[in-house]
C-alpha cells in the first residue's frame, strides 16, 4: 500500500510549480491510487496499527464475531505492500452484520474515498455512509442491487467495474439528513464517481435498506425512521476475499442540498 501511494505523491509534486486547471486538480483526487484533498485523514492504510486504532465491529443485531477485529491484513496483489481483507468466518454464507466493521469517529457530511479489490467472481462486500446507506461492492450484479448502486435507489454503473483482481475506486460526497425540532425535513444526498466517471449525481437516499441488520436504523418504520444521529463508516463482510486499501475522508458542511464535487 505505501508503494502504491508514493507513486502519487511523487507525481503531484512534480506537478506543483505549474498550474493546474480545476479538471486536472480533481482528477489527481479521484481515481485509485488518489491522494488524499487538502484536510483529508487516512482511516485505512492497509496496516494492522490503522485498522485497530481507528476501527470496532458495528455490534447490531446479527452480530456473531468478538474484538480484537479478525479481518486480516494480506498483501496487496497487485501493487505491493498491504491491505485489509474482509475475512472473518463468522460472516461465512452471507451472513451481512455478523462481523461488519465501522470507524470508531462518527461522521455528518463528507467526502470519502474508497478503494476495493474482489478477488473471485461473485465477491460481496458493501460500503457504508454514516452505517446506514449502502454503496454496493458485489461483482456480477448489474441491478439496483448490483456494483457501484446507491443499493436500490439507482442502477448499477455496471460499466465502470474494473474487473475482478484489478483495483477499483470509489469517490464520494455524502450530505446527512436534515431535522427539525425532531422531524425529517431533507432526506440524504450523494454523488459518487466510480473509477473516476461521475455515475451518480444528488441522488436522493429514501430509506436504509436491508432490514435492522444492515445498518442504524434498518429497522426503524421499515428503514424510513431515519434518526438525527452521526454514525461511522462501515465496511460489510460477507464471507468473501474483498480488500479495502487507501480510504481517506474529509468532513464537510454542506449548507446547501447539494453534493457536487468542488476540488
Amino acid at each position: 500500500m505505501i508503494r502504491a501511494l508514493t507513486f502519487v505523491f511523487i507525481t503531484s509534486i512534480g506537478l506543483a510549480q505549474q498550474p493546474a486547471s480545476n479538471d486536472q486538480a480533481q482528477a489527481k483526487s479521484i481515481g485509485v491510487g488518489a491522494a488524499p484533498v487538502a484536510g483529508a485523514e487516512f482511516i485505512l492504510d492497509g496496516s494492522r496499527a490503522m485498522l485497530d486504532e481507528k476501527w470496532i465491529y458495528w455490534e447490531g443485531p446479527g452480530f456473531k464475531s468478538s474484538m480484537p477485529i479478525k479481518w486480516k491484513v494480506v498483501e496487496d496483489p497487485v501493487n505491493g505492500g498491504t491491505c485489509i481483507m474482509t475475512d472473518d468466518r463468522a460472516a461465512d454464507g452471507g451472513k451481512y452484520g455478523a462481523a461488519d466493521i465501522v470507524t470508531r469517529k462518527p461522521y455528518k457530511d463528507f467526502r470519502l474515498h474508497v478503494e476495493f479489490f474482489i478477488a473471485k467472481p461473485g465477491g460481496n462486500s458493501g460500503v457504508y455512509l454514516q452505517n446506514r446507506f449502502e454503496i454496493q461492492v458485489l461483482e456480477g450484479d448489474r441491478t439496483k442491487h448490483g456494483m457501484g448502486a446507491v443499493i436500490n435507489e439507482t442502477e448499477s454503473p455496471y460499466e465502470q467495474f474494473a474487473g475482478v483482481g484489478k483495483w477499483n475506486a470509489y469517490d464520494i460526497v455524502f450530505r446527512a439528513a436534515r431535522f427539525k425540532d425532531g422531524k425529517l425535513t431533507e432526506k440524504p444526498l450523494v454523488s459518487m464517481y466510480f473509477n473516476g466517471k461521475l455515475v451518480h449525481q444528488n441522488v436522493t437516499i429514501n430509506k436504509v435498506w436491508g432490514g435492522p441488520r444492515s445498518g442504524v436504523d434498518g429497522g426503524n418504520d421499515g428503514g424510513k425512521g431515519i434518526t438525527d444521529t452521526p454514525q461511522g463508516i462501515k465496511l460489510q463482510a460477507e464471507g468473501h476475499d474483498v480488500r479495502y486499501r487507501n480510504l481517506w475522508i474529509k468532513e464537510l458542511a454542506l449548507d446547501q442540498p447539494d453534493t457536487s464535487f468542488k476540488e
